[in-house]
Formats: structure tokens, C-alpha cells, sequence
């Protein structure tokens, strides 16, 4: 991997901002040549810094007015039952993202669903009864603070 410089720092910058910028766009903005950010794009994405490129959806006017963070216990700690468990969540649509974690909880989910009824259904008829699952604990979000905002992209330390 070579190092990243300014020009790369802010391609990614303007990229993460507007994925459909076009390499002529692009290079007006970062002051280089349509091919020298195109050979750039080609690089940062080749060594995984640009991993997709993806439409942000609005939920709400998809019909899926609640976004439910849920804490989840394993009923058991081992290897399987980690596996049990992130496999079943590959497979729920309704799941958006799933960290595991230190602490009380080993898992948040950040769920979305239609309204109270579907949140019930996730709950009670998807995670409780899964084998891997001991407890869940539901957080209703009244409001979104700070939605994805990209990530902070700075010049590296040198080392």
C-alpha cells in the first residue's frame, strides 16, 4: 500500500460526501486531471480504502417509521453459539448493523421495522426463541441526532 496523500485524503473526502461524482467533477474539486483521479479511484478502491458505493435510503418514506437498538445476551459463551447467533442476524433484512461488544451486552442491533406490531414480531418470534439468545433488551429512538456522517478523514500520523 503506498501512503496517502492530500490529493487521495480529499478524493476519498469528496467520494464519501458524493459517491456519483464523475472523475471530470472530482477533478475539478481536487485540482488533478480526470485521469489522474481516475488512476487515484482506481488505487483507493483497489487496496479496499473505497470499499461500495451505495444510495442512502430514507426509511421513514419506505414505511419503516421505528429504528429499535437492541442489546442481546448470549445464552451461552463458546465459539458456536457466537457463530449461532451471527448467522441468524445475517439473515434478518430488518437488521442494519450489529457490533459485538465488551461489557453487559454482547451484541447491539440497530433493527428497523414498520411500527410497533413488527417490532413485537422481531422480537418475540425471531430473537427470543433462537437457541443462541438469552435476553434482549429494546431501545425505541425518539430522534436521530447524527445520522452517518462519513468518516473523519485526516492525514495520517507519521510514524
Amino acid at each position: 500500500m503506498d501512503a496517502l496523500d492530500g490529493y487521495d485524503l480529499k478524493i476519498l473526502s469528496h467520494l464519501q460526501t458524493d459517491g456519483r461524482l464523475t472523475n471530470n467533477e472530482l477533478s475539478e474539486l481536487v485540482a488533478l486531471s480526470p485521469s489522474q483521479c481516475s488512476r487515484r479511484r482506481a488505487r483507493l478502491e483497489g487496496e479496499g480504502f473505497i470499499q461500495t458505493y451505495r444510495a442512502h435510503l430514507n426509511r421513514q418514506k419506505l414505511g419503516l417509521d421505528l429504528l429499535v437498538v437492541i442489546a442481546v445476551t448470549l445464552a451461552t459463551h463458546n465459539r458456536d453459539n457466537a457463530k449461532r447467533f451471527a448467522r441468524l442476524v445475517e439473515d434478518l433484512p430488518e437488521v442494519l448493523e450489529c457490533f459485538s461488544l465488551t461489557g453487559e451486552m454482547d451484541y447491539h442491533l440497530k433493527v428497523v421495522t414498520r411500527d410497533l406490531a413488527g417490532l413485537s414480531h422481531f422480537v418475540n418470534d425471531i430473537l427470543l426463541p433462537h437457541e443462541s439468545v438469552q435476553h434482549v433488551k429494546t431501545s425505541i429512538v425518539l430522534n436521530v441526532l447524527k445520522d452517518f456522517g462519513g468518516i473523519p478523514i485526516q492525514k495520517p500520523a507519521k510514524a
